[in-house]
């Protein structure tokens, strides 16, 4: 992975060379509606402050858990027993961009949401509040994560999540040939070349026109950059946004040529 100070120097080098999110310039009718109904939606909703509290609350719980890492391992946390405190802070998705994935959520409408790696469950929350009426499965590797990612939900009293725990080597596949397509995927659990191009390519043999998948930190290594780049590059895909810390993925026909944005967020 990428050392602190790479990972700086990357991101001031994507703001000021990114699209402005503010759609100046944007010639897709397509990401320009992403950018002025999603992107840049200031709206402060409901879910925010109560997700948000439940995210304080593991901030301020120094209790010491014992966690079974599937994925590539943490650049903060290498020990096997950690603090939920430690777990939040590293772990969890900021605001910010949860946030955003509950507007996409909300906007697009996905009847079956998919996240890979659960952590204490904020993402899934926000997920599934964007679309109450979806189905939200979120996997996990780790038992006692999975079990205090399912207390939040019942916290905030969210009943459309649905945990399934274990190996994603295991469980994703078996989860793929018993259910119907995904159409909104969060790929946020093995930070690895080669399984996330593995998870692409799971997803993409599934995909609709209206499937949406997002990466998780597809600048965090050389290998997640050269899976962006070749998950960019499949001729499937018609449109990719870069937002630096995560990157999006479309599906969508009716994108008649390939479409590849950057934009500041």
């Amino acid at each position: 992975m990428y050392s602190p100070y790479q990972l700086a120097k990357k991101y001031i080098r994507y703001y000021f060379t990114a699209l402005s999110g503010k759609g100046h310039g944007i010639h897709s009718p397509f990401v320009y509606d992403f950018i002025c109904k999603v992107l840049n939606d200031r709206k402060k909703y409901d879910c925010y402050h109560d997700i948000e509290l439940v995210r304080k609350k593991f901030l301020n719980n120094s209790s010491q858990i014992k966690v079974m890492d599937f994925g590539a391992g943490s650049a903060v946390l290498s020990g096997k027993e950690r603090s939920i405190s430690a777990i939040a802070s590293s772990s969890l998705k900021p605001a910010k961009y949860a946030q955003l994935l509950f507007r996409m959520v909300q906007y697009y409408r996905p009847k079956r949401v998919v996240e890979l790696g659960t952590s204490l469950g904020t993402t899934a929350a926000y997920l599934a509040s964007g679309n109450p009426a979806a189905s939200v499965f979120t996997f996990e590797g780790d038992e006692l994560l999975s079990g205090l990612a399912s207390d939040t939900m019942q916290q905030l009293h969210i009943n459309n999540v649905n945990h399934i725990t274990g190996n994603f080597g295991t469980t994703l596949p078996a989860f793929l040939q018993d259910t119907s397509v995904p159409d909104f995927v969060f790929i946020d659990g093995n930070h690895q070349e080669a399984a996330t191009l593995e998870y692409f390519k799971l997803f993409k043999e599934r995909a609709t026109p209206s499937t949406i998948l997002v990466f998780d930190d597809i600048h965090w290594s050389k290998g997640m950059e050269n899976a962006w780049s070749v998950i960019q590059q499949d001729p499937a895909v018609t449109l990719s946004i870069d937002l630096f810390f995560l990157g999006i993925i479309y599906f969508n026909a009716d994108i008649n040529h390939k479409q590849q944005f950057v934009l500041r967020f």
